[in-house]
C-alpha cells in the first residue's frame, strides 16, 4: 500500500515517473516487510546503474514508505529543480567542507521525522567488474550511530539492463526484469553507545557491505567474492569476511 499523506509536488513526482517504470520493467519485489511502516530507517542499497535510484524508489513507494534521497547540495540551487526536490523532502549534502556536518545534522532530523532515509553506502555505482558490491564509505555507518536507526539492507539486480555503467548503453526495451530484495536489519547492536572512530565505522559499514552483499548473492546464485576496493598505488586490496 502506498503512502497517503503525500504532497501535491510528491503525487505529481509518481504521476511522472511510477507508469514510466511499470511499462519498462518487470518486477519481483521481495522483503517489504522490512520497511516498516513508521518510524525513521536508514536503507542502503548496492548500487550498480545510474538507474538505481529510479527501481529503489518505486519499490520503497510500493512498500508503503516515501524514499528521501540525498543529492548534491548543488543540485538544489538550481532554480526550479531544487525548489521541486526540497518540496518532495530529498535531502541536500554537501560534501567536502565543513558544511558536510550541517547535512548529517538534517539527516538525523529527517529520520527523528520519521523518515526513509536511502544511502548508497558504496558512494557510487560499483566498480567491480561484475557488479558486485564493494568496500562502502562511512556515512551509513555514522548515521546509524548517531540515531540507533535501523538500518534496512537493499539489493539490486536488473537495473544494469536499463543502464550499463560500465558500457553506457541504455537498454528501453519493455518490461526489463529488475529484482529488489529487503532484508531485516543489519544486526549493529555490538556497537550501540560506541564512539564513532574510524576503526568503529570501518567495522560498522564492513557488516553493512557484506549484508548486502549476501542479498546480492541470494538474487544472483554462486559464492560471492570478498568486497571489493579501489587499486592503491601498490596494487589492489579486498576485503574479506
Amino acid at each position: 500500500m502506498a503512502p497517503r499523506r503525500l504532497g501535491f509536488w510528491q503525487r505529481f513526482a509518481v504521476v511522472l515517473v511510477k507508469p514510466v517504470l511499470t511499462v519498462w520493467t518487470r518486477r519481483t519485489w521481495r522483503g517489504m516487510e522490512h520497511l516498516r511502516r513508521d518510524g525513521g530507517i536508514i536503507i542502503v542499497p548496492n548500487h550498480i546503474s545510474h538507474a538505481d535510484p529510479l527501481v529503489s524508489a518505486h519499490f520503497i513507494y510500493d512498500a508503503g514508505r516515501w524514499p528521501q534521497f540525498l543529492g548534491k547540495a548543488s543540485v538544489f540551487r538550481v532554480p526550479v529543480i531544487g525548489w521541486i526536490l526540497h518540496r518532495c523532502k530529498q535531502i541536500p549534502v554537501e560534501r567536502g567542507s565543513v558544511e558536510a556536518v550541517k547535512s548529517l545534522d538534517k539527516l538525523v532530523a529527517a529520520l527523528d521525522e520519521g523518515g526513509a532515509v536511502v544511502i548508497y553506502p558504496e558512494g557510487t555505482t560499483t566498480r567491480e567488474p561484475q557488479l558486485w558490491p564493494m568496500k562502502g564509505k562511512t556515512g551509513a555507518a555514522r548515521l546509524a550511530l548517531a540515531t540507533g536507526a535501523p538500518v534496512i539492507p537493499v539489493a539490486m539486480v536488473g537495473p544494469e539492463r536499463m543502464f550499463d555503467p560500465r558500457t553506457a548503453r541504455i537498454g528501453l526495451r519493455p518490461r526489463t526484469p529488475v529484482t529488489v530484495v529487503a532484508g531485516p536489519p543489519v544486526d549493529l547492536s555490538r556497537w550501540a553507545g560506541a564512539t564513532p572512530t574510524r576503526a568503529i565505522l570501518e567495522e560498522m559499514t564492513d557488516t553493512i557491505m557484506l549484508r548486502i552483499r549476501d542479498l546480492v548473492a541470494e538474487i544472483r546464485g554462486g559464492t560471492p567474492p570478498p568486497l571489493w576496493q579501489r587499486p592503491a598505488r601498490t596494487g589492489t586490496r579486498e576485503v574479506s569476511e
